[in-house]
């Protein structure tokens, strides 16, 4: 039985949606959440010195996205051609430009940054809000990106339901993506595991 290990801060964060596809796959895993005290001992032990970090027999991963894609292939989680699995690529890749492009926004609202928040949720969040959603829900088509669950549909419905639980309506003038994460959400493993998990500020 293959042994995987994640470590990752005591938040969800980027380690959040590599936890729901364990979930939503029913594989054990370790679990290991260290306190930011211990940082500095484990950073030059990793590969590029930044948390997650996803062990696999004591061989490591790092990178949030690369860990995703892995574990989707060893679950199944992935297309049924390669044109397929370049899709869940691409909208993976869109979240990311729209994180990119609301993280001067996201800082101050988190507390990580000092600016004038107000000023930012309208000139920074909303515009690109509207913008990358809306391109986002050009690519599902049915009830997923592809026609069943993939990696790429529990990582989008976590970073959208993260945004949801800090600004509840930010997908208001996009129902079609709040549907889409409920539906992701209402699967029975990930439910169970959404009402359970540990309470973490992001």
């Amino acid at each position: 039985m293959v042994h995987y290990k994640l470590t990752y801060f005591d938040l969800r964060g980027r380690a959040e949606s590599i936890r729901q596809v364990f979930a939503y796959a029913g594989v054990a895993y370790e679990d290991v959440r260290i306190q930011r005290a211990h940082w500095p001992e484990l950073k030059p032990h990793t590969p590029f010195g930044q948390l997650p970090l996803l062990e696999v027999d004591g061989q490591p991963i790092a990178q949030s996205a690369a860990i995703l894609r892995f574990l989707g292939k060893q679950f199944d989680l992935t297309g049924k051609t390669p044109l397929e699995e370049a899709k869940l690529d691409m909208v993976v890749d869109q979240i990311a430009d729209f994180t990119a492009d609301i993280k001067a926004y996201m800082m101050v609202a988190l507390g990580f940054a000092e600016g004038d928040k107000e000023t930012l949720f309208k000139e920074v969040f909303i515009p690109n809000r509207d913008k990358h959603m809306a391109l986002i829900a050009k690519n599902i088509t049915g009830e997923y990106i592809l026609s069943h669950i993939t990696w790429a549909d529990i990582h989008l419905a976590n970073s959208l339901e993260a945004l949801l639980s800090k600004i509840p309506d930010v997908l208001d003038g996009h129902p079609a993506l709040k549907a889409y994460v409920h539906r992701v959400h209402a699967h029975p493993r990930l439910k169970a595991y959404l009402a359970t998990r540990p309470d973490a500020p992001f």
